[in-house]
This record gives structure tokens, sequence and C-alpha cells, in this order.
């Protein structure tokens, strides 16, 4: 006589009936890896604000707005008509925030030397020479370049006219349960020689999380 299988409650039933479904459930909920920005299928990936930090495209906006103001400017146009193409040195933005975005500001000051180099209308020295004779005059820290008299120095020492600086500040705001963080770029360039500003703007831009 072959043993009877002992029956399964009606609740043991179920729950062996719903195990099946809720793995196939996560499996399908599993998250993937995409690819955005231009030429992708998430070309606006890029877009949306994942927080109140200052993020890459918050920094690109920023920058675009000033150098869209640099290049309109009575000093660019006056670059343009220069008898010898003039030169300019380009100085750390510094970061007046609380956050960690030196990686991003990094990158800011290389879309600012791209943007010049591509223009033909300025020399650039290289900022690799720059950090060269930093070192040479006995710079250590990142923090001493912004120091206007040094970087002044430092860009006669390589030979520039002019040189670009700037720094990145924050207002943050609180109402109950909602916050509000403005953020802007400075960005000013200096004549080597007089110390006096040639062009100087202020973009700004506004993150908020709401409830």
């Amino acid at each position: 006589m072959i043993p009877q299988r002992p029956r399964l409650s009606l609740a043991a039933a179920l729950l062996a009936a719903l195990v099946p479904l809720s793995a196939l459930s996560t499996a399908g909920c599993k998250p993937k890896a995409v690819r955005g920005g231009a030429g992708t299928d998430n070309p606006n990936l890029d877009e949306g604000a994942m927080s109140t930090t200052l993020d890459r495209k918050d920094l690109q906006d920023l920058l675009r707005m000033n150098l869209d103001k640099l290049f309109a400017s009575p000093w660019w146009a006056t670059m343009k008509t220069a008898p010898a193409q003039p030169v300019v040195a380009i100085w750390p933005i510094k970061n007046e925030t609380t956050e960690h975005i030196d990686d991003q500001l990094s990158t800011l000051l290389a879309d600012i030397e791209t943007e010049l180099v591509n223009s033909g209308v300025v020399a650039v020295v290289s900022r690799e020479r720059q950090a060269e004779m930093a070192r040479e005059v006995g710079v250590q820290q990142n923090t001493q370049v912004y120091d206007i008299n040094l970087a002044a120095q430092i860009s006669r020492q390589v030979g520039a006219q002019f040189f670009i600086t700037g720094k990145v500040g924050v207002v943050d705001e609180y109402m109950g349960d909602e916050r509000r963080v403005q953020y802007s770029l400075f960005l000013q360039v200096l004549e080597v020689e007089t110390s006096l500003v040639k062009f100087q703007a202020k973009s700004e831009r506004s993150k908020a999380i709401v409830r």
C-alpha cells in the first residue's frame, strides 16, 4: 500500500503558490544600468535633479551662462581686435560651499580651457605649466592660488596678460519641511599688470525639495 502524502492546510497551500509569484515579481523588478546623453536611448537622463546638491549639469549650465556673457562683453571684443593674440591663464575656482565638488570644479576648469582654446581669439597657458610654476614659488596647497596677488605673480611668470578666476557660493534656506538651495558661480577676468577687473559675471541656480 502506497502511503498518502499529508494534506497541506489551506494557508500552507496559498503560501506555496505565492512564493514562486513573489520570486518572479522580484526578478522582474531587478534594477539595471542605463546609459544617458546624446546619441543614446535616454538623452534626457542627466536633466532631472536627484538631490539639492550641486551636480555636473548644474555647473555646466552655470558656466554656459557666464561664458555667454564673457563672449558678448566689451573686453572680449577688444581681444578679437588685438594686434597679437592675448595670453590668458586660468586659475582654480574657489569652493565656498560645504560640498565636496573638487572633481566637478576640475572638470569645469577643463571646460573653460576648451572653450577659450577653441575660440581662436586668445592663447591659453597650460594649467600643467601653471601648476609647475606654482610649485617653484613654494605653493603647496590649492587654497593658496586663490590669493589674487600670487595668481598675478605666477601668471606674469608664464607670460599671461590676463587671468580668469572665480568662486562657487551657496545660500541654504529652510521653511518647515521644505528646503531651497541657491547656488552661484562667479567668474572674473583680471589684467595681470594692473589688477584691474576687465570682466565679471555671476550666474545662479536654485534647487529645492518641496513636500
